[in-house]
């Protein structure tokens, strides 16, 4: 960043209507038979990606009715490659890859070849960004930590609905001390592995990148300013004049539909269509984004979320979002 102080998204500017996005409509798969590019990624750390798993992914796109090209980029070396995969549909070689043998632990994608650099990134906090769910190691800290686990794991699977779900969970704080639970959640943060590479990276290349969370902004404001995001937005909690959580939030409620809010908005300000977008996420609170989204990546989906993504990041770190766009390990920013 320039040293300015990074951007809090302004919630009551971060909808849009439809008629401003006329014309700017999400591509999707396409169900005709086209080129695409097969990009896979390995954990470089358990197993080198090899000339093997090429195969193996070659093989797959032949089943898929495709003629995969006989000429590898390789991204980084042992780490990720891709190659061009022409005359079969995308859903095809989606399904081929999914069911291939040989291709266990690595991740993959399909996608056309144009248009792959994002220009915008809007990304989840908890369990995206950072491994943590921020709510349940608070509870944790103040002692009801399963009670408020159980309550996220179903909010995330699509189970209960997140805002009411947050709102309960957020009324078990009431009364307890702020500043130092806080404290104690900042305290165990673990930041995820390859983010902030891939936001500063995606940043440097001209991109607006937002860390959207159904967290709390007392995280947010910290986390997106150490990964390298230019904006946040995120939920409040309520303090009193006594220093205790209220079992209250203030303002607008960041939830799965301010998420895809936001992500449009900044597609306007930066004149790229839904395609141009890239979004991360993990829960279903995340669905609306990740599915308008050019680039829609579910990272470590919960099932709901796995179902409705066809690219994702299982196996890997969020590097894979930069070899997902074409990025060589040489144009890292970091």
């Amino acid at each position: 960043t320039d040293g300015a102080r990074p951007k809090r998204i302004d919630q009551k500017s971060a909808s849009v209507t439809n008629l401003s996005l006329a014309g700017m409509g999400h591509l999707g798969y396409r169900d005709s038979p086209m080129q695409n590019v097969i990009t896979l990624v390995a954990n470089r750390n358990r197993t080198a990606l090899s000339e093997d798993h090429l195969t193996a992914a070659r093989t797959a796109a032949r089943r898929a009715g495709a003629v995969p090209s006989a000429d590898t980029k390789t991204l980084a070396r042992g780490w990720a490659a891709e190659f061009i995969a022409d005359d079969a549909t995308q859903l095809a070689l989606i399904a081929a890859l999914e069911d291939a043998p040989g291709l266990d632990g690595i991740d993959r994608a399909v996608q056309a070849p144009e248009g792959r650099r994002k220009q915008v990134l809007v990304s989840d906090m908890d369990s995206t960004m950072i491994q943590n769910e921020t709510l349940d190691t608070l509870a944790t800290a103040l002692g009801f930590g399963d009670a408020v686990m159980a309550i996220t794991a179903r909010s995330m699977a699509g189970e209960l609905d997140f805002v009411e779900s947050l709102r309960a969970r957020v009324a078990l704080l009431k009364g307890y001390q702020a500043t130092e639970s806080m404290a104690v959640v900042m305290d165990q943060i673990l930041h995820t592995n390859g983010a902030e590479r891939a936001v500063k990276t995606m940043v440097a290349n001209g991109a607006l990148c937002a860390l959207v969370s159904g967290g709390f902004t007392f995280t947010t404001e910290v986390v997106h300013a150490q990964q390298g995001f230019q904006e946040h937005a995120a939920n409040t909690l309520e303090i009193g004049d006594d220093g205790c959580f209220t079992g209250n939030l203030t303002g607008k409620i960041v939830g799965r539909a301010t998420k895809l809010e936001i992500l449009d908005e900044m597609c306007i300000r930066q004149a790229v269509p839904r395609s141009g977008a890239a979004a991360v996420g993990d829960g279903a609170n995340d669905l609306d984004m990740l599915t308008a989204a050019g680039l829609g990546i579910g990272f470590f989906p919960k099932p709901i979320v796995r179902e409705q993504t066809r690219v994702r990041i299982e196996h890997t770190d969020m590097t894979a979002l930069l070899f997902y766009q074409g990025y060589s390990e040489d144009e890292f920013a970091i």
